[in-house]
Order: structure tokens, then C-alpha cells, then sequence
């Protein structure tokens, strides 16, 4: 059986394509992201993805596989993927944020340890939010959104016919102060705790120097900042469910598939 070489070039277009807006989406994704993920398995998920959504996508007509043009069509992909999973990394980056400014202000931030997803040394804390954040991202099915996500991209931004306008790009970029303001409000209890905590040390060793409180002030902003934490957690799901229903009213938006 022999096959046209126009045809070869159309099925490799027709999966390449797709292979690089999917994979440009896991590379920044939460969770599949991570660098404790094999290369690998990124790279199957990535295949058996394309295979499944390679036939319901207009086909793309390339005349070259190896020319300019085809380059640019597949930094574009990438682009485009790599916004939509970005959004998500935003949304773990908040708990993360929202750690270490726990950690600080607690004292804390001395215990570190490496960060699997970006392989940098980060306060235990914030470690331990990142953790929680990417479980309720996986309890709450938030990997089958992304996907839905990625599929309906290729309706929004077809494939060398669509891309990202200036105001889109910056609608992602603004949105980033979401991530500050919701680290905010996560960490604002422990924050205004130890602040009241430390005023007090402060009006205890102006009326009485010998006392000398600051010794020991440091191990109770510890135990404090943890009976904090303890008492807050309940609050952490309410708190990424909403970050999270965010980024997806941001995600629909720029993919145009709701108000």
C-alpha cells in the first residue's frame, strides 16, 4: 500500500499541532507540571490526548513540514497552550504565596524544603499549602477542566487562523493580581494575630525591662502561628474554590464561551 507524500504531511500536521498546544499546556499546568512528573508519561498524555481530539479539528493544509511558516504555526500552539495551563499555575502560586508570608511573619520560614514543581527551596509552610492546593485540584476535577479547556481552544484559535489579541494577553497579566489578593486574605488572620501578639510583648517589656518577654516571644509566635494555621484550615477549600472559579470565568472569557 502506498500513500501519497501530501498525505503523510497532512497526518503529521493534523497531529503535530495538536501535540504542541496540548503540551504547551501540561508543561505549565498544576500538578502534571510538576518536575517529579516523568517526561515520559507528560509525553503519552500529550499523544493519547491528540489521537483523541485529532479527529473532531479542522485540518490545517501544509505544503512543508520543515519551513518558516510551520515553525510559527507551532510557537503558536505552544503559546496558546502555555497560556491556558499558566492561568492554573497562578492559582497554585496563590496558596504558595499565601505560605510563605505565614511562614515569615511566624517565624517559621526556617524550616524549608524543596519544592517539586519548581525545584527551588521554599518554606515548609508553603510547601504544605501547595500540597493541599493540588489535591483539591485533582478532588474537585479540575484536570477535566483544563482539558475541556484545551479542547475548546481549537474552536476559539483554530489552528493558523487564531491567537491571542493584545487585550487578551493583558487580561491574563492583570489577572495576576488576583493571586496577591486572595494570599492576602488566606494569610490576613495569622498576620493580625501575631501583630497583636507582638504589641502586647512590646507593652509587657515597656512595664516591666526585666521581664525581658522578647527571649521567649520567638518560640510563642511559633505555637501560635501553628494554633492559627490549625484553627484557619477549615477556611482553605472555601478559599481555593474561589481562586479557582476565577480562573475559570478568565479561561471561558478568553476562549469566548461565556460572557
Amino acid at each position: 500500500m502506498n500513500f501519497p507524500l501530501d498525505t503523510i504531511y497532512q497526518f503529521l500536521a493534523d497531529l503535530m499541532l495538536p501535540f504542541m498546544r496540548i503540551s504547551g499546556m501540561f508543561a505549565a499546568m498544576i500538578g502534571i507540571s510538576a518536575k517529579s512528573i516523568p517526561t515520559p508519561i507528560r509525553v503519552l498524555l500529550t499523544l493519547l490526548l491528540s489521537f483523541m481530539i485529532m479527529p473532531v479539528i479542522e485540518p490545517v493544509h501544509v505544503k512543508e513540514m520543515v519551513s518558516v511558516d510551520t515553525m510559527v504555526i507551532v510557537v503558536q500552539q505552544l503559546i496558546i497552550g502555555a497560556g491556558i495551563g499558566f492561568i492554573s499555575t497562578m492559582v497554585l502560586n496563590t496558596f504558595v504565596i499565601a505560605g510563605q508570608v505565614i511562614a515569615m511573619q511566624t517565624g517559621l520560614g526556617f524550616a524549608s524544603i524543596v519544592d517539586p514543581v519548581n525545584g527551588i527551596n521554599v518554606p515548609a509552610v508553603g510547601q504544605f499549602y501547595l500540597i493541599l492546593a493540588t489535591l483539591l485540584f485533582w478532588a474537585f476535577d479540575g484536570h477535566l477542566s483544563m482539558i475541556r479547556m484545551i479542547v475548546m481552544s481549537f474552536q476559539a484559535f483554530p489552528i493558523s487562523e487564531g491567537w491571542w489579541t493584545a487585550g487578551q494577553m493583558k487580561s491574563i497579566v492583570d489577572w495576576s493580581a488576583w493571586m496577591f489578593v486572595a494570599s492576602l486574605t488566606l494569610s490576613l488572620a495569622p498576620i493580625v494575630s501575631l501583630l497583636i501578639i507582638n504589641l502586647a510583648f512590646g507593652v509587657m517589656t515597656k512595664a516591666a525591662p526585666q521581664l525581658n518577654i522578647f527571649t521567649i516571644g520567638f518560640s510563642i509566635a511559633q505555637i501560635t502561628g501553628l494554633i492559627i494555621m490549625a484553627l484557619t484550615l477549615s477556611n482553605f477549600t472555601t478559599h481555593f474554590l474561589a481562586q479557582w472559579e476565577r480562573a475559570q470565568l478568565l479561561m471561558c472569557q478568553l476562549l469566548r464561551i461565556c460572557p
